[in-house]
């Protein structure tokens, strides 16, 4: 495999030393916007398998280009997504394997946003699926931690643990604090406002896909691994709309765990209008909004020295067991930060991100993973993935709760 990594942010860098472990690659070009930051991830690796290079990701030609250049057979999109259409179109007309964390943009309802789905997440993408199974080629979208991950582990449910599923719910939260900072994500604040600020999408059998107010049908989630109980509430992500096209189930919803302070911050980024992606004129300068918000908060990759916690990331499936039983079971995966950071020198959320997408470069290698089209995590066998996490030295937990 000759791997080109686009984006050496915090997830791209953590992707790079978690890979730079392994011998699954021949070759990795680390990609950014800014040169210097790419040349600077690759200096510390100290690895001839690494170079650096500069790509501006908006543009197709240039991805392209990168590709050739490389010789690059597998590209890994570690940027924000509103960069995956050129990225993933210079795939399929390169010829290349192409995976993503996180799917193509939605866009809403044009008269009912809090009702009725608009574009969803992915739209773009699974609508040019035949193409890539025409020509054999395989994107595999949404292979973070969620989407990712997450998705692995309702697959694993579906084949393994029960006979009827009612609902496949991804319940993401964390006990992590960051010292000195009021306000400080820990993730991509462009990524955050835009699946927060969105209208959450909910997928039931007998509807389909629909959208219901923002921070919708609160409920606490007793996260496992001494994180405790935290308010969860419904916001957009891959998950709802990836699960539902591979597993047989009567429901599917996504909850976050933002709390109170965060949700606030956000409403009021909204309700000024600095959630915006439309560039706007200021003293002769034209700029978007949320760009400035990105620019003036702290880079979540830099967090990790300040950073104190775990994070959670996992799935919660209710239903039937085998034995035609009710059953409920939280299966999950922990990453903490002490140890992320003591192992990798990488904070503990943009390493669970980066773990997924390394294992499945590295299954896909194997042959362990093998397909084509636009395919999510939920396609393929769960248990090489899962075996592979407990190879790298995290493995996913299972947590059996009252049905």
């Amino acid at each position: 495999m000759r791997l080109l990594v686009v984006g050496a942010g915090g997830v791209g860098t953590a992707l790079a030393r978690i890979a730079q472990r392994r011998s699954f690659f021949e070759h990795c070009a680390l990609a950014d916007y800014d040169g210097a930051r790419s040349e600077a991830v690759v200096s510390s690796l100290d690895d001839e398998r690494f170079s650096a290079h500069r790509i501006d990701a908006s543009s197709q030609e240039a991805v392209a280009d990168l590709i050739r250049a490389t010789d690059a057979t597998h590209v890994m999109n570690a940027v924000d997504p509103v960069f995956n259409v050129p990225i993933f179109d210079a795939c399929f007309d390169a010829d290349v394997t192409y995976v993503d964390m996180a799917m193509t943009l939605s866009e809403r309802h044009p008269t009912h946003p809090f009702e009725k789905s608009g574009v969803k997440l992915g739209d773009y993408q699974f609508e040019r699926a035949a193409a890539w199974e025409a020509k054999g080629q395989l994107a595999l979208v949404g292979m973070g931690i969620e989407p990712g991950a997450s998705d692995v582990f309702a697959r694993y449910a579906a084949d393994e643990l029960f006979s009827e599923i009612d609902e496949i719910g991804i319940r993401d939260g964390a006990n992590l604090v960051v010292e000195g900072y009021h306000f400080a994500p820990t993730f991509s604040i462009w990524t955050t406002i835009e699946e927060c600020l969105n209208p959450p999408v909910i997928w039931e059998k007998e509807r389909g896909w629909f959208t219901t107010a923002r921070f919708s049908e609160p409920e606490t989630f007793d996260f496992p691994e001494g994180i405790g109980p935290i308010e969860c509430v419904n916001v957009e992500h891959e998950e709802v709309v990836l699960v539902p096209r591979f597993i047989d189930c009567k429901r599917v919803t996504f909850k976050y765990g933002l709390g109170d302070s965060f949700i606030n911050v956000l409403a009021t980024i909204q309700l000024i209008g600095l959630d915006s992606k439309e560039k706007v004129l200021v003293k002769g300068v034209e700029v978007a909004p949320r760009d400035v918000i990105a620019a003036v908060l702290p880079d979540p990759a830099t967090l990790g020295d300040r950073m104190k916690g775990k994070t959670c990331a996992g799935t919660l499936v209710t239903g039937l067991g085998k034995d035609g039983q009710p059953r409920k079971t939280y299966l999950y995966h922990v990453v903490d930060n002490e140890w992320s950071m003591r192992e990798y020198g990488s904070q503990a959320v943009v390493w669970q991100t980066a773990l997924n997408p390394v294992c499945a470069l590295e299954l896909l290698t194997e042959g362990s993973w093998s397909g084509a089209g636009v395919l999510g995590p939920e396609a393929f066998p769960p248990q090489p993935f899962l075996d592979k996490l407990a190879e790298f030295g995290s493995p996913h937990g299972v947590l059996e709760l009252d049905p």
